[in-house]
């Protein structure tokens, strides 16, 4: 059986970083780990063929020969992911389709062609489809009706991609999260009850990644990396000490929920593991409005002293803000920059919500009549699908008028500047820091003999030391970092770097809105697409 496996183009947002992407040379940030795991669960017999469009694009000779086309996406991917099923359908190939669009909005892909359909987790419906198709079938709706245990879970088939195609890999130890915020659908995909994988299951995958060549960053793809405290230990403790043996060949990214900053311990262990980011749901620094949505983790201790705690023991927070949700009031959007200001968090995004099929926000706001499912708006209004208790365009002015102050080439170092003076130094620059583990000493010398590349380096003092507006904000603040806390001088100008995408997407955002606006005030308004920026936050 001759499989193509699609994962559909990614619009423009604020995860793109098209900018770090042309300074290291890679094509993509991140691979289609859920195309990988499904790949696992199918025979070992099969050929898979697996494309990537966000690296590169279809080519007629991709089709030749392929019995089924598998397919996978996200909202922000429907278009693109029924565009796909359609020209398989026109060219006579079957097609199966499953994740988060295809598993909340069924119909629609059945109605654009789809033969297999995959509703839920792959672990129980993959292998039903493989044995329909084994007995004949020629189509069929699998669902997944329980919440599969993670300790069967194949690893994923990393050696289906060119490695050197991406900046960062990543992997899943857990599904689930134990909170229930409104507007999320991680419940509604994944359950309250947290499942995971074996220590073993992450360390081996760990294996396989470092097998195939890789060094550098990991994304753990978790709901909620903490959900589970007792079992966030035991993996730390594992990863800690493969690390150690290995020569620390990666560093990580994961998503956790606020309650992280009233646990230092914790967040030491996630250090010690290398563990350098942290992905964070703020959604708004109004109390009432966090409690409207049921994000009541937010509210049980002094949110901005949880932020900082976080940050001052070692962990760069990546915030998320959520405009236009009920109960907010005009201004929010300032609101949140100020307070992203206050807890010196350098990166931050400013969404504006959309309800995403089957949460607990879809149901009420269509029980409401607010909901627009299936309804063709024009002009601002295309840009959500409810009706808002504030007034659509004067949500969407905040939400460009934050992102550009937040992103001002001079507020942005700033908030890296405090941040990383506020940071502790590493464990190896402490005084009286305990000796590490020693590594494999193969291990150590494969790592030092492998050749630095200056060249983001050299693209980034070109970018903001050289032509940039805030140059010499930059020379001296890199002189004060190195000075009084050399240690972090790394994650200083790794955050700078990071600015570059952020500049360049705020500039996009800025462009689209005038073209908005533009477009309002014609007498026939165009219909506009929903903005990447309306994605949601997951913790």
């Amino acid at each position: 059986m001759n499989i193509l496996m699609l994962h559909p183009p990614l619009p423009l947002s604020f995860w793109s970083f098209r900018e770090t992407l042309a300074m290291t040379g890679k094509k993509a940030l991140l691979p289609p780990l859920g195309l990988l795991t499904v790949a696992a669960l199918l025979p070992r017999d099969w050929n898979i063929r697996l494309v990537d469009l966000n690296v590169r694009p279809l080519v007629e000779a991709d089709w030749d020969g392929i019995d089924l086309l598998l397919v996978t996406g996200m909202l922000v991917q429907r278009e693109s992911l029924l565009e796909l099923i359609a020209e398989a359908k026109a060219r006579g190939v079957a097609t199966a389709a499953g994740g988060a669009y295809p598993s909340t909005s069924p119909q629609e892909v059945l109605d654009a062609g789809c033969d297999f359909l995959i509703q839920g987790e792959g672990e129980t419906t993959v292998p039903k489809m493989v044995a329909a198709i084994a007995a004949g079938r020629t189509g069929g709706t699998f669902v997944c009706t329980d919440k599969p245990s993670l300790a069967e879970s194949p690893p994923p088939r990393f050696d289906l991609i060119a490695l050197g195609d991406y900046e960062s890999m990543s992997l899943q130890t857990s599904r689930g999260c134990p909170f229930a915020c409104e507007f999320c659908d991680i419940v509604s995909l994944f359950g309250r009850a947290q499942r995971h994988k074996t220590p073993d299951q992450v360390i081996g995958e760990l294996d396989g990644i470092l097998r195939l060549g890789f060094r550098g960053t990991v994304f753990v793809a978790d709901d909620n990396f903490i959900g589970n405290r007792p079992r966030a230990v035991a993996l730390l403790e594992r990863i800690i000490e493969w690390q150690a043996r290995h020569g620390e060949p990666f560093d990580f990214i994961t998503q956790a929920s606020v309650n992280l900053g009233q646990d230092i311990p914790l967040i030491d262990l996630l250090t010690a593991a290398n563990f350098s980011y942290v992905f964070v749901g703020i959604e708004s620094p109004d109390d009432d409005v966090l409690i409207a949505a049921h994000k009541q983790q937010n509210v049980r201790n002094p949110l901005l002293d949880s932020l900082r705690a976080i940050t001052a023991n070692g962990l760069s927070v990546i915030g998320s803000f959520i405009l236009g949700m009920d109960g907010e009031k005009a201004g929010a959007g300032e609101r949140m920059r100020a307070f992203a200001e206050a807890a010196d968090l350098p990166w931050v995004m400013v969404n504006v919500l959309r309800a995403l099929p089957h949460t607990a926000l879809w149901d009420r706001l269509k029980e409401e009549g607010r909901l627009h499912d299936g309804i063709e708006e024009s002009g601002w209004d295309a840009l959500t699908n409810f009706t808002p208790l504030r007034p659509i365009d004067a949500i969407f002015a905040e939400q460009v008028s934050a992102l550009s102050a937040l992103y001002a080439p001079g507020a942005y170092l700033g908030r890296v500047f405090r941040a990383t003076l506020d940071m502790r130094p590493t464990r190896a620059s402490m005084p009286g820091a305990a000796p590490k583990a020693k590594a494999d000493p193969a291990l150590v010398v494969a790592q030092k003999n492998r050749s630095p590349d200056f060249t983001p380096l050299l693209r980034l003092i070109w970018r903001q030391g050289v032509i940039g507006e805030a140059r010499w904000q930059f020379w001296r603040q890199l002189a004060i970092v190195a000075r009084r806390n050399p240690s972090r001088l790394r994650r200083y100008i790794v955050l700078c770097g990071m600015g570059e995408n952020l500049f360049s997407f705020v500039r996009h955002i800025r462009a689209q809105a005038e073209t908005r606006r533009c477009a309002a005030s014609s007498p026939q308004a165009p219909t506009i697409g929903p903005h990447p920026a309306v994605a949601h936050s997951t913790v």
